[in-house]
């Protein structure tokens, strides 16, 4: 398989952007906008069993750089949905849509 850059050519993350909403499992679960707790459960199985699948290849190095990376990962989804939220909130509270 070709290697895809993670990075365009701004050094901005668009490219996984890019390949998150080809996903036809992330589409499908956001269609009528409620993310439904099966949809979740299968996405977690979907990332537990890339994480099975990749964890064997990775040497002690490469392991602590992966984890760091999906530590970080974590974060700033989790900051970022945070912050989305606010927003709405904040749009709501004035009328603003």
């Amino acid at each position: 398989m070709a290697r895809t850059n993670w990075f365009d050519e701004h050094g901005e993350h668009q490219v996984i952007h890019d390949r998150v909403q080809q996903l036809e499992s992330f589409t499908d679960a956001l269609a009528d906008g409620v993310v439904a707790p099966q949809e979740l459960a299968d996405q977690e199985l979907r990332l537990t069993a890339a994480m099975r699948k990749l964890e064997p290849d990775l040497n002690d190095e490469l392991h602590a750089k992966v984890t760091t990376v999906m530590v970080e990962l974590s974060a700033y989804n989790i900051m970022r949905l945070l912050h989305e939220l606010r927003a709405e909130q904040v749009r709501g509270a004035f009328g603003r849509r």
